[in-house]
């Protein structure tokens, strides 16, 4: 690829990859005015300007743009989208007996509750499957994707993200507004309509929490509530990463149902960590967790979604309760 990219016109490669002018722009190789040359030639020119100065050669350059570029076609790969399942292959509890199911096939679109008292094993699951444990992790199970084992990429790549977690706890340190980090975010992943989809993605927050926020707004200035909202819209329309990790959002002051159906319009594989029945009764079946295994897998029954239902009214009249006592309202 050194070759090609070396004989191509500087206007025809960033025709070809536009992402290579940051390349440029960072090794501060002057562009303009040199658009009708050869790469390599503005590289050696570039080189030879800075005399004393430069720190490489120009073959070091064209070989640091030629990784680059690598790097960057990897990162923006269709292929991110084709994972349309996740299996799970048993291993053995703490205590060495196997676990208690055979193989667990989750599809995208689908949501699946992992529930166990605290440190009965839930992290170790989650982590497996953020590791695409190939039987080299301390559970001995095997993560497949597409039914089959998964390319090394997915376990080693750093273009190649598999999972995208959202914690009860997130926090953000970084001196920017909430229209800025979303640009940030859009930018760095090449979207042509940036504008666009940052206002999806703040009309979709906005939707899931109760206290409505501005573009404007500072992200250091979001409640817990208001972050987890935007993390999660952003996460949904942004994030290439086909699997998504929740571990316990229930306290997180946002709409759960509509947070999780956004997730699964998206084509998402979603697995959630919870104590909370109606996040529970949501997914499809639940995961039993216990003595560092899973114990069993149980399937939502029709009893339990009519009951889901119940809960669902109470959750919705909490929600509503909750936003007129922060509008300063009287409850009556």
């Amino acid at each position: 690829m050194i070759n090609e990219i070396s004989s191509h016109t500087v206007n025809s490669l960033l025709e070809k990859y536009p992402f290579a002018a940051t390349f440029f722009d960072g090794h501060h190789v002057q562009t303009e005015g040199r658009e009708e040359g050869t790469v390599q030639t503005l590289l050696a020119r570039s080189v030879a300007e800075a005399g004393e100065d430069a720190i490489t050669t120009a073959d070091e350059l064209l070989e640091q743009l030629t990784e680059h570029i690598n790097q960057m076609l990897l990162f923006l790969a269709d292929d991110l989208d084709t994972v349309r399942s996740l299996s799970i292959l048993p291993g053995t509890h703490k205590d060495g007996s196997p676990e208690g199911f055979s193989n667990i096939t989750i599809n995208s679109g689908e949501t699946i509750c992992i529930v166990g008292p605290t440190g009965s094993g839930k992290s170790r699951l989650l982590g497996d499957i953020e590791w695409v444990a190939q039987g080299d992790t301390p559970t001995g199970r095997h993560v497949l994707l597409n039914q089959q084992v998964p390319d090394r990429k997915w376990r080693f790549s750093p273009t190649h993200k598999l999972v995208a977690q959202l914690s009860q706890n997130m926090n953000f340190v970084m001196d920017l507004t909430v229209r800025e980090f979303l640009e940030m975010h859009a930018e760095s992943r090449l979207i042509d309509n940036v504008g666009d989809v940052v206002m999806r993605i703040m009309d979709q927050a906005n939707d899931l929490t109760g206290e409505s926020f501005a573009p404007t707004t500072p992200i250091t200035s979001l409640s817990g509530g208001q972050s987890r909202a935007l993390m999660i819209a952003d996460t949904a329309i942004l994030s290439r990463s086909p699997i998504v990790l929740i571990d316990e959002i229930e306290n997180a002051g946002i709409d759960r149902r509509k947070a999780l159906g956004l997730l699964l319009s998206e084509d998402k594989i979603v697995l959630m960590a919870t104590h909370d029945p109606v996040l529970a009764l949501m997914g499809g079946r639940r995961l039993i967790i216990a003595n560092g295994g899973i114990e069993a897998v149980i399937e939502t029954t029709d009893t339990e979604r009519g009951i889901l239902e119940e809960l669902a009214v109470m959750d919705r009249r909490m929600m509503d309760l909750r936003n007129r006592l922060r509008r300063g309202e009287r409850l009556g």
